[in-house]
């Protein structure tokens, strides 16, 4: 598929979850085997021969996008959480907090 098609399967919820967001609601697209497996085969492509040693993937969708693509590739994932989400040890960085809608 063509990324014109991919990005038709994903969806514009306007004021969700406030009023000013424009959520792109990806369960279409992944409800859509071929359009999965296809955005899958494309990022795997970029990078079949980058010796990837791991993927990692921010929450929530890094993780349905980076398990898929790890497995492609062969190679192990990382997800990446806010500190004390997971049980394991961790490590931390700062990050730029973006500002919420209406503040």
């Amino acid at each position: 598929m063509d990324v014109s098609e991919l990005k038709a399967k994903i969806r514009d919820i306007k004021d969700f979850p406030t009023e000013g967001i424009l959520f792109k609601d990806i369960t279409t697209l992944l409800k859509d085997a071929k359009a999965f497996k296809s955005v899958i085969d494309q990022l795997a492509t970029d990078y079949i021969q980058s010796r990837v040693e791991v993927v990692v993937g921010i929450e929530s969708r890094g993780f349905i996008f980076g398990g898929a693509l790890a497995h492609e590739l062969g190679v192990g994932f990382v997800p990446v959480r806010k500190l004390g989400k997971l049980p394991a040890s961790a490590c931390s960085s700062s990050t730029i907090s973006w500002p919420r809608a209406g503040r």
